[in-house]
């Protein structure tokens, strides 16, 4: 790990969550989506196949925190740790919440199948979690000394272990008060945003015939913020904890 990778990342975990939205409105406005081969069939299996990878990185970070939790967010929003998390589908993968966004960024660029999702988003994605990753392990190293290096060297960075899944979790609940609780919101902004940059793409290539009735999406949409603040009032009033 490179001290730069490490200063960035802890740059990168400081403000993540303000550069992360910034950066995809840019590349959608930058960006021109396009059919592939100018085939509308390529295109719906290419939007079938980002939603399935999308849903698949979703499904990751459910599963994860289901079974296991960290502080996300780290304290006052540097890194952190309070203990070292190993359980779980953490001991099958460092990394697994990152491997899930990752999945969901690259669900997103099939859906868009814009060349600048391609070539600029996708690698500054990946790259902003290798240096966070590089940021969180010099953190863990320090603080958890050789715990941390005995368990770097069981458990992958990326590339979760096919195997040990069952004992891995043996013993645990799956806890689904707290993946409502924390992960409601991703779980509701992933399904918007999968349901906009569909419409957004086909508009661009179609124009406005390639978009549902008004009435549809003002159903659709009052559904989904129905269902929003059901989970947040839920979640604030203290009837779910986790």
């Amino acid at each position: 790990m490179s001290k730069l990778n490490i200063r960035v990342g802890n740059f990168l975990f400081r403000y993540r969550n303000g550069l992360g939205p910034v950066l995809f409105i840019l590349a959608l406005l930058g960006g021109r989506p396009t059919f592939p081969a100018g085939s509308a069939d390529l295109n719906l299996l290419l939007d079938c196949a980002g939603v399935v990878l999308a849903l698949a990185g979703q499904l990751l970070r459910i599963v994860t925190i289901g079974f296991e939790y960290i502080e996300r967010g780290g304290r006052n929003r540097q890194v952190y740790a309070s203990k070292l998390v190993q359980g779980g589908v953490f001991a099958q993968c460092r990394n697994p919440l990152y491997v899930g966004n990752i999945l969901l960024a690259a669900g997103l660029a099939l859906v868009v199948n814009s060349v600048v999702f391609y070539v600029l988003v996708l690698p500054l994605v990946t790259y902003a979690y290798v240096a966070i990753v590089a940021a969180e392990e010099a953190f863990l190293r320090e603080k958890f000394g050789a715990d941390y290096v005995q368990y770097c060297r069981r458990v992958a960075r990326w590339v979760p272990r096919l195997r040990g899944w069952r004992a891995a979790v043996a013993g645990m609940r799956f806890n689904w008060r707290r993946v409502l609780v924390k992960e409601y919101n991703t779980m509701f902004v992933v399904l918007l945003t999968l349901a906009a940059v569909k419409l957004w793409a086909d508009y661009q290539v179609l124009g406005p015939p390639a978009l549902p009735a008004p009435a549809a999406m003002a159903t659709a949409f009052i559904v989904w913020l129905g269902s929003y603040l059901a989970v947040r009032t839920a979640k604030k009033t203290g009837y779910v904890k986790p």
